[in-house]
């Protein structure tokens, strides 16, 4: 037998399985499935559907604020205790919605949701991923990112059961308890910051690379925070994916009452969740290895014209459709959303290096996160104005005209400078 066939699977592998799970239930129970819980909170306690809708912009708003406080703590201390800390709480958020009886407290629900999301989401996970390989970091991101996706692929139906079984309260819970049982113990058991702290290598290489010395140069060169606000590039990359992410969330979010509201069946509204989760799953592995392969930057965009292409699909959709016509527009959304990790992760660290990866990273992900909270919002209040969605659905396709451009127009930083 080979020494190589021999040789254990390489840790980072088994972190990328880790963020993988946490990536799924962050963004599994904190964002793809709150879409199913606007219709049983409108019955139940009477309110509006944009009033509902405000909870899933605190969710987001309060998970960009946070993130870039957890950047700097991982920085610092690492993101093996940040993740269980951040379970601890995305769980007793939960476990207060189950309890809900008054608006403030549905709001104050998914604002504790939000902080616990950012300490157990992209910043710890994308950080540990990318600390762990070089050359293969793009489809490690990749993989890593798809557990995002398939947030929604595993978790829309277990938490639609619950919905007709039993009720929104029991629904809450039981996500409480699944991520407390699994993220906890699992994090601190298994996460490591670096591969130097297990004597390991970078991709996994038996001996250390010849070009670890210029990749350790060029981390050595990262930008810092504070440097890094001074270019054009982190402006850009913030412009493109706050556009988007109010663009593609406000259209993956809204469909679910849309649907329901010209006559097609909650199953069918909730498979083509499924559809849009297995979409972005698959399409963050593809963007991923796209990524290794090509400019992160034009990988991006090419993920962006695809949530175009779906926006577009989606404005042809009727009462008499094809069921067809809705999965077209669940996969070519869903796998254009795929790409925003993965592209979002390769172009900080590519642009702006490791050492502050999380600071600059977090940063970003606030002005990413902000514009993903407030899309779905502006449906809800378009809808609510209007009656119907269609203006909403118009103003997303318009915004990528604003988002492909930008992100295309970015470039590396030239004179980089040891940060003080």
């Amino acid at each position: 037998m080979s020494s190589s066939s021999q040789r254990p699977v390489f840790y980072g592998y088994w972190l990328v399985g880790l963020a993988f799970l946490f990536l799924l239930l962050s963004f599994g129970c904190g964002s793809f499935v709150f879409s199913l819980f606007v219709n049983p909170l409108q019955g139940a306690m009477g309110w509006g559907r944009a009033q509902v809708m405000v909870g899933f912009t605190i969710f987001f708003v309060v998970l960009g604020l946070a993130s870039p406080l957890v950047g700097r703590v991982v920085d610092r201390h690492g993101p093996r205790v940040v993740i269980a800390l951040g379970a601890v709480v995305m769980g007793l958020g939960f476990a207060l919605l189950s309890r809900v009886d008054s608006l403030p407290l549905f709001y104050v629900g998914y604002s504790i949701v939000g902080a616990g999301a950012a300490g157990m989401g992209p910043v710890p996970c994308s950080t540990v991923v990318s600390n762990w390989f070089r050359r293969k970091r793009g489809i490690a991101v990749g993989v890593m990112s798809a557990g995002m996706g398939a947030g929604g692929l595993v978790m829309a139906p277990i938490i639609g059961h619950m919905l007709e079984s039993y009720d929104y309260r029991v629904a809450y819970l039981t996500m409480a308890v699944i991520i407390w049982a699994l993220v906890i113990p699992l994090s601190l058991a298994l996460v490591r910051r670096r591969p130097s702290d297990m004597g390991l290598h970078p991709d996994g290489d038996v001996e250390p690379p010849p070009a670890e010395a210029q990749a350790s140069r060029v981390e050595v060169e990262s930008l810092s925070l504070r440097q890094a606000l001074r270019t054009a590039a982190i402006w850009l990359v913030g412009v493109s994916f706050f556009v988007s992410g109010f663009s593609n969330t406000g259209a993956l979010h809204a469909p679910v009452p849309f649907l329901e509201d010209i006559g097609f069946p909650t199953a069918t509204a909730a498979s083509a969740l499924g559809m849009l989760g297995f979409g972005s799953a698959t399409g963050k592995v593809f963007f991923g290895w796209l990524c290794d392969r090509m400019p992160p930057k034009r990988a991006s965009a090419l993920g962006l014209a695809l949530q175009l292409g779906g926006i577009l699909v989606l404005l042809t959709i009727r009462a008499d459709s094809s069921v067809l016509l809705i999965w077209a527009y669940a996969l070519l959304l869903g796998f254009g959303i795929g790409s925003w990790l993965p592209s979002l992760s390769m172009v900080v660290s590519t642009t702006f290096g490791l050492a502050y990866y999380g600071s600059v990273f977090g940063v970003i992900s606030f002005v990413e996160s902000a514009g993903t909270a407030l899309g779905p919002l502006f449906a809800g209040l378009v809808f609510d104005a209007t009656g119907s969605f269609y203006h909403a659905f118009v103003t997303f396709a318009a915004l990528y005209a604003v988002a492909i451009p930008a992100i295309l127009l970015v470039k590396r930083p030239g004179g980089r400078k040891r940060p003080a």
